[in-house]
C-alpha cells in the first residue's frame, strides 16, 4: 500500500468517524424538533415516518396551557442573576489567586475545585430543610443563591488560568503610571480576560438553565417555576402528550443553542487561553 493510499484511508476514516459521532449527538436533537411538529399517532407510527406536514398544535398548546412562557421568564431571570452574582464573586477570587502570593492559596484554590466535584443531591436535603426554616421555598432568591455553590468555583477554575495568561509587565507599568490594584484588575487585566468570561457565563448559564433537580424541589410553585420543570407536569394521568413535552423540551432548549452559537467565537479563544505560554 503506497503512502498516498495509507494517507487517504486514514483521512476517510477520520471523517467518517466525525460524520458518525455528529449523527449520535444531532439525531435526539432532531427527534426532539420533529416530534415537536407531529401529532400523537404521527410520533408513534411504525416504521416512522420521515416525511409529513408539520403541525404547530403541540406549541400552541404548550403556551396556551402550561405557562411555559412565564417559567422560561423565570429561568432567564434566576440564570442571569446567578449569573452575575457568580461573576462579581468569582472573579475578583480567581484574580486575587492568580497574583497574589498568601499563606492557604492553594488550599483555597483545592477548595474552589473540590466544591465543583460535589454531586448536587449530596447537599439537597441540608438546602431544602434550610430554606423550609428561612420561608424561602418557592423563592427565586433560593434558587439564586443555591447556584453559587457550583457557580462560583466554575468561575474560579476557569478564570485562574486566564488571569495567569495576561503578562505581569502589563500590570507593572500601569502601576507605574499610577494606577491601583483595583483600577489595573478593572481596566488592564479584566478586558484582556473577556474570552475567559465568555466561557465562564456560558457555562455557568447552562448550568442554571438547565437544572432541574434544585428547581423542582426548591421552586415547586406554578408561579415560580423554571422552565425545566414545566415538562414534569405532563408526566401524570393516564396518557402523556408527547408532542407537547417535545415542544416544551424543544423551546426550553432553544435558547442555550442560540446562546451558543452566538458567542461560539468567545467561547472557542476562552477555552485555549492560557493553555499555550
Amino acid at each position: 500500500m503506497s503512502p498516498q493510499t495509507a494517507d487517504a484511508i486514514k483521512r476517510f476514516l477520520h471523517a467518517a468517524g466525525i460524520v458518525v459521532v455528529l449523527v449520535m449527538i444531532l439525531f435526539p436533537l432532531y427527534w426532539m424538533v420533529a416530534g415537536s411538529l407531529k401529532t400523537q399517532p404521527e410520533l408513534f407510527a411504525i416504521p416512522p415516518h420521515w416525511t409529513w406536514a408539520p403541525t404547530l398544535d403541540a406549541y400552541r398548546e404548550a403556551i396556551a396551557d402550561s405557562g411555559v412562557l412565564r417559567a422560561l421568564g423565570n429561568s432567564l431571570i434566576v440564570t442571569l442573576s446567578a449569573v452575575a452574582l457568580g461573576l462579581v464573586v468569582g472573579v475578583p477570587a480567581a484574580y486575587g489567586i492568580a497574583r497574589y502570593s498568601f499563606r492557604g492559596r492553594r488550599e483555597i484554590w483545592f477548595w474552589y475545585v473540590t466544591n465543583w466535584m460535589l454531586v448536587p443531591v449530596v447537599v439537597l436535603i441540608p438546602f431544602y430543610l434550610t430554606a423550609a426554616r428561612l420561608h424561602m421555598i418557592n423563592n427565586p432568591l433560593t434558587l439564586i443563591a443555591v447556584y453559587q455553590i457550583f457557580i462560583i468555583p466554575l468561575v474560579v477554575w476557569l478564570m485562574v488560568d486566564q488571569f495567569r495568561s495576561v503578562p505581569v509587565a502589563l500590570e507593572e507599568a500601569a502601576q507605574l503610571d499610577g494606577l491601583n490594584r483595583f483600577q489595573i484588575f478593572l481596566r488592564i487585566s479584566l478586558p484582556l480576560v473577556t474570552p475567559g468570561l465568555a466561557v465562564s457565563a456560558v457555562l455557568s448559564g447552562i448550568f442554571a438553565w438547565n437544572d432541574l433537580l434544585y428547581a423542582f424541589i426548591l421552586t415547586p410553585g406554578d408561579e415560580v417555576r423554571t422552565a425545566p420543570t414545566i415538562a414534569l407536569s405532563y408526566l401524570g394521568g393516564y396518557t402523556i402528550p408527547w408532542p407537547k413535552v417535545m415542544a416544551t423540551s424543544t423551546l426550553v432548549t432553544a435558547p442555550v443553542i442560540i446562546g451558543g452559537i452566538a458567542i461560539h467565537k468567545y467561547v472557542a479563544r476562552g477555552l485555549t487561553m492560557g493553555a499555550v505560554k
